[in-house]
Parts: structure tokens; C-alpha cells; sequence
């Protein structure tokens, strides 16, 4: 009896082994008609709501993506003059006058309606359209614009805003993680990743006023007025520009920083537009020849070639041949950021200004004027 059950066992487990094997190897021998086969995976777990992958920037894309806002602008085309004539028609055709239309970003920072965006975006525009993340459409109005800087203020009616945090950019330092989230070619919100690059760019030729974050997140057209944010999803800069041959990003993107940001947006809600302090000079980077020729004993800073009769810099004192080297405490080493910290006082307030004169070195404070609008030439 023992041998039998033995044997059994045996059988048994030849049996299963080849099943298996079977099994294994040949599924559809053993499978029954119209059963389908299936394959053993290793899955993680599917709960959502479980804490984010290291290194990952979904909270900081998820807090700020809501407040940035799709752009569409239509402009009424020009019709020709002459589109009537039967011989311009005969030699040119039926000119179209379908409409211009663009595409681009915005960032709402107030609950009150208020979206940032660039000047180039909404230039010209007849109508104005912001699509919200949610959806959710209304039409805009312009509340000003500043071309120097290349920023522009609309505003929507709508309730339950999502508005976003506006961080600190004077802190930030190249190499920090930056996210750009805006509407690329019109395919939709696109949140792209980088780091700073650069800060402080400037003499690119992109506005009168220009200083720059650069970053290597990706930016394309129709990113244009979206936002740069930190890795808590806080507002940084208004993405502007990319240096591009192609048109398609290269890895160099510029932003706006929200300081000057906030500073034009509260100009143009409080005086409908934006005013810049002014001294009456005329810089020019320091030069060994410039210095030798005005007897300077310094290599840093900005010297003065000329000064405006009468304007704020005589008033105080200043001459030609002294060289700036800060303002209110802020060193300045070129033109360029001279202008910018000059447009960013308060006309009719007192600011200290640190001059070197030959070999000494001097404490001037000068009261700024309103920077004179730029005189248009007739055509």
C-alpha cells in the first residue's frame, strides 16, 4: 500500500511539472476557448495622493499653473487703399482682410482681475481673449503698457481667480531650479524645467530697460508674458525672449524679474502709467582712454561725458569727468545698469549717489526728475 501511494505521489508531481512547463512555455495548449492570457506584472501602488517623487516639482507646477492664463489677440487687418480699383485688383487680386491673430501667456497677480504680461504680446490688439487653466474664458482690457519694459497690464471680470504668489527674485542666485509655464505654438499650458543661467543680462537689444533672468527652461513662442517660478511655485520673472536661429528654443530664455514686474504693474494701476527717475547725463562705460583723458584714478563704475544744463545731476554737482560708481549703496559697472537704477528712484526724492572725482571720492545726493518721454519723429 505504501509503494502505491508513493507511486501516486510521484505521478502526481510529474504531472503538475509538466503543467507547468506547459503552461509556461505553450499557454494557448492548455487555455480554454475564447479565454484570454494573461501575464504576472509587478505594480505600484496607484493611490495619487501618496507623497511626490523626490526631486519632483509637481506642487510647485500645481500651485502656480492655475494662475497662468493662455492669450488670444486679433487684430483687424489694414485694407489697401486702392483694394477697390478695378486695375489693382486685376493685377493683384481680391486682397484677404481676414484679421491678424496671435498667441500668448499671462499670469494673474491680484484677485481683483490684474494679469502681467508682455507689451509685444498685446501691441495693436483690437481684441483680447484669456483663457483660464479651468477652462473658463473672458475678454480683457488693457489697463496700460510699458513698452521700455516690454510689460502690459489687462484685466478680467471674473470671480474665484486663482492668483499667484509673487516670490523674490533680488534672491536669486544662477543655478537655482526654475520652472516656465505658459501656452507654446497654442498647444496648450506646458510647464518646462531648468535652472538660472545667468542674472543681470543685459545690452541684448530687447528693451530700453533691461535686466534679465536667463534661464535654459525651455521657452517657444507663445510662452511670451507666462510665468518663471521657484520650486514652491512662486512668481520670479515674466518670460519674454529667447535667443533663437531657428525660432525654437536653444536653452537661452530671458525673463523679467517680478521686482521690476511689480514695480511697473503698481505704476500703471496707480497713475495709469509707469514713472522713471531721471538725472540728465550722458554715461559711458569707463574705458582706459576715458580715464586717462579725465584724469580718473578708479577702473570701476560709469563716467560721466556730459551733463545736462540745469538738469538734476548739475543741480547736485556733478560734472563731466566724474565717474558713478553706485547708486543708494548699489554698485553700477556699466550704462546699462546705471539706467535701471536711475529709472527705478522716485522722481523728487534725495538719493545718495557715490562719485569718484580724479583721486577723490565723493557723497552726492541728487533729487531725480521725470524721465522725459522719448520724442517721436515725425514720418
Amino acid at each position: 500500500m505504501k509503494r502505491f501511494w508513493l507511486l501516486f505521489s510521484q505521478a502526481v508531481t510529474v504531472l503538475l511539472a509538466a503543467y507547468f512547463v506547459v503552461a509556461t512555455l505553450k499557454p494557448a495548449w492548455v487555455m480554454q476557448p475564447g479565454e484570454t492570457p494573461t501575464v504576472a506584472l509587478f505594480q505600484a501602488p496607484s493611490d495619487r495622493n501618496t507623497t511626490h517623487a523626490p526631486g519632483s516639482f509637481r506642487l510647485a507646477a500645481q500651485k502656480a499653473s492655475a494662475a497662468v492664463v493662455s492669450i488670444n489677440t486679433s487684430k483687424a487687418a489694414r485694407r489697401n487703399p486702392n483694394s477697390n480699383d478695378p486695375w489693382f485688383r486685376f493685377f493683384f487680386g481680391d486682397q484677404d482682410n481676414e484679421p491678424q491673430v496671435g498667441l500668448g501667456s499671462g499670469v494673474i497677480v491680484s484677485p481683483g482681475g490684474y494679469i502681467l504680461t508682455n507689451n509685444h504680446v498685446i501691441e495693436g490688439a483690437d481684441e483680447i481673449e484669456v483663457i483660464l487653466n479651468d477652462s473658463r474664458r473672458s475678454r480683457a482690457r488693457v489697463i496700460g503698457s510699458d513698452p521700455d519694459s516690454d510689460l502690459a497690464v489687462l484685466k478680467i471680470e471674473l470671480d474665484k481667480l486663482p492668483v499667484i504668489v509673487l516670490g523674490n527674485s533680488d534672491a536669486l542666485q544662477v543655478g537655482d531650479p526654475v520652472l516656465a509655464i505658459g501656452n507654446p505654438f497654442g498647444v496648450g499650458q506646458t510647464v518646462t524645467s531648468g535652472i538660472v543661467s545667468a542674472l543681470g543680462r543685459n545690452q541684448l537689444g530687447i528693451n530700453t530697460f533691461e535686466n534679465f533672468i536667463q534661464t535654459d527652461a525651455a521657452i517657444n513662442p507663445g510662452n511670451s508674458g507666462g510665468a518663471l517660478v521657484d520650486a514652491s511655485g512662486n512668481l520670479l520673472g515674466i518670460n519674454t525672449a529667447i535667443y533663437s536661429r531657428s525660432g525654437g528654443n536653444m536653452g537661452i530664455g530671458f525673463a523679467i524679474p517680478v521686482a521690476t514686474a511689480q514695480q511697473v504693474l503698481e505704476s500703471i494701476v496707480k497713475e495709469g502709467q509707469v514713472t522713471r527717475g531721471w538725472i540728465g547725463v550722458e554715461p559711458s562705460d569707463l574705458s582706459p582712454e576715458l580715464a586717462e583723458t579725465f584724469g580718473v584714478k578708479t577702473d570701476e563704475g560709469v563716467i560721466i561725458t556730459g551733463v545736462l544744463q540745469n538738469g538734476p545731476a548739475a543741480l547736485a554737482g556733478i560734472r563731466p569727468g566724474d565717474v558713478i560708481t553706485n547708486v543708494a549703496g548699489k554698485p553700477v559697472q556699466s550704462v546699462s545698469e546705471l539706467l535701471t537704477r536711475v529709472a527705478a528712484l522716485k522722481p523728487g526724492s534725495p538719493v545718495s549717489f557715490g562719485v569718484r572725482r580724479q583721486d577723490r571720492t565723493l557723497e552726492i545726493n541728487i533729487t531725480p526728475g521725470v524721465r522725459p518721454k522719448p520724442r517721436r519723429v515725425p514720418q
